[in-house]
């Protein structure tokens, strides 16, 4: 494949997505409706290279490398799309705005790219279906910091090819990853197991058994856990959460996945944890 990347969506998991891209050679475009989203991704990567340079792990040269392989636009005719043959989407975790950006990509991208979404529960094979490609369409799972976490999840939907598949395994891993593969059922491998958990600790707290502080500490000590549930809910944006529960509780259809009325209460609240400076906790 070229060493053209598109990546969609420049919040967090687009630009670490960008940033891990562009270190390890590849040029990337990172596309977002929103000036404000572009600006603050470039701040931010750049930022993280300065940091690297100051404690040793990179060079100036390198960094001025990088930034020669950014391009950050929100406009399609800003770049070549003809010279795209691989796309990354990491949008909002909305189904419709999904699909409605894979209708694009479809026509905008060569016959012979790749389209890759990074989400976290989304069917791929319905994202498949709306382009004139289902072959090659496949998810890519990053973890966040997408720069420091190493496990990416591959997720080929019903119609993704063995060799769309193969391509992401060897992309994945000149990126530094380790893969896992998983079926397209609802939440995949890590969210499958992930959410539930932390929807748990929110009922906990909801129905007043502890407190947020006891529960994460509970849960670290107790589990050896780095982060605990909370904490972790707050890190990933509570309006995820929500999203990915309300996808396997429809999915699934188990009583089991039916997201906590607190998790609901806090996201029309507007507390979505770090990115809205309130969540389970004050930041």
């Amino acid at each position: 494949m070229s060493r053209n990347i598109l990546v969609v969506g420049a919040g967090q998991m687009g630009r670490g997505i960008a940033q891990t891209c562009i270190q390890q050679g590849f040029k990337v475009v990172l596309l977002d409706v929103a000036q404000s989203m572009v600006d603050l991704a470039k701040q931010t990567i750049v930022s993280q290279w300065e940091k690297g340079i100051e404690k040793g792990k990179w060079t100036s040269e390198q960094k001025s490398q990088w930034e020669k392989n950014l391009t950050l636009t929100t406009h399609w005719d800003s770049f070549d799309t003809h010279s795209i043959n691989f796309s990354i989407e990491a949008i909002k975790e909305d189904k419709k705005l999904k699909l409605e950006l894979f209708q694009t990509l479809d026509n905008k991208l060569p016959q012979n790219a790749i389209l890759s979404s990074n989400t976290s529960s989304i069917p791929i094979t319905e994202l498949a279906a709306s382009t004139k490609r289902p072959d090659k369409v496949i998810g890519m799972h990053f973890m966040n910091p997408v720069p420091v976490m190493k496990l990416v999840e591959i997720i080929p939907g019903l119609t993704t090819s063995s060799e769309t598949l193969s391509v992401v395994q060897s992309l994945a891993q000149e990126l530094g990853k380790t893969w896992v593969v998983s079926k397209d059922f609802p939440g995949f491998i890590v969210n499958r197991i992930l959410m539930p958990m932390i929807n748990e600790a929110i009922y906990v707290l909801h129905e007043g058994i502890a407190t947020p502080k006891d529960i994460d500490e509970g849960m670290k000590l107790g589990t050896n856990v780095p982060m605990g549930p909370l904490e972790l809910a707050d890190f990933i944006g509570l309006d995820t959460c929500l999203s990915i529960m309300e996808v396997l509780f429809e999915g699934l259809g188990d009583s089991k996945y039916r997201p906590c009325p607190l998790l609901r209460q806090y996201v029309m609240a507007n507390r979505l944890g770090r990115k809205s400076k309130r969540g389970f906790y004050d930041y």
